[in-house]
């Protein structure tokens, strides 16, 4: 008798792990990659004095070039923001506790262009033995200003509202500026030193993806992901 209540009860389970299983929907995990592309004029590149701050002239005795356009040498394009601008929802995504390392190096922002999720840390550095300042100007979030004085000095702060893009300034050095993306879940990328950019692990379905540039705006195109890797190029054009 027991063996056969046991064989039932066995059964029964079995009969609903099956249907819970195939009543899931096929879901899988894929990556988007592609290229920024530039066609057209590159616009002329001054070179931009450092003279007022000493330290800084050490650094670059020939001035600084402009950073706003970066075209790489197989003409495609650097710093620019892609993420997932609208697609499948439903799914709160837990911000890092990692943080975003964003540092002054060389009288310059490092990195330029990055992205980072709502409430994530941002450690702030200062690299350099000189005055520098970090004024975020978010729309949505708090807007804070940051005095760093000394070689070494760290800061922590976070945005807590999504919000693209986010541009970031010294007063002490007009030269420098950067933008940061800030998004509730971790789908982004920034092009690098040959244009490429990846998304990864993104569940299937169909997105738009945008691509934000300093200098030439956005451009954005549907993507269907599947359970394969799926390609997206962008071009801009000068």
């Amino acid at each position: 008798m027991k063996n056969r209540r046991f064989l039932k009860t066995a059964g029964f389970y079995g009969v609903v792990l099956a249907a819970v299983f195939f009543a899931q929907p096929n879901v899988f995990a894929a990556a988007i990659t592609g290229k920024v592309y530039f066609e057209g004029q590159p616009p002329a590149a001054e070179m931009i004095k450092a003279d007022a701050d000493p330290k800084c002239k050490m650094v670059h005795p020939n001035g600084i070039t402009p950073d706003q356009v970066i075209i790489n040498t197989n003409g495609t394009l650097k710093n620019v923001f892609v993420y997932v601008k609208e697609g499948p929802a439903g799914k709160a995504y837990e911000p890092p506790k990692e943080p975003v390392v964003f540092d002054q190096n060389g009288c310059q922002y490092s990195p330029k262009v990055f992205g980072i999720q709502v409430n994530q840390p941002l450690q702030i550095l200062n690299s350099d033995d000189t005055l520098h300042n970090v004024h975020a100007l978010p729309k949505s979030s708090k807007e804070f200003n940051l005095g760093m004085p000394m070689k070494g000095m760290k800061l922590k702060k976070s945005f807590n509202k999504p919000e693209v893009m986010v541009k970031i300034k010294c007063e002490v050095h007009p030269w420098m500026t950067a933008y940061v993306g800030v998004l509730e879940h971790p789908f982004f990328s920034v092009s690098g030193e040959d244009g490429s950019f990846q998304i990864k692990d993104l569940p299937s379905g169909s997105y738009v993806l945008e691509a934000w540039h300093e200098k030439y705006g956005t451009m954005t195109q549907n993507v269907t992901v599947t359970d394969q890797d799926q390609s997206a190029d962008f071009k801009f054009k000068g």
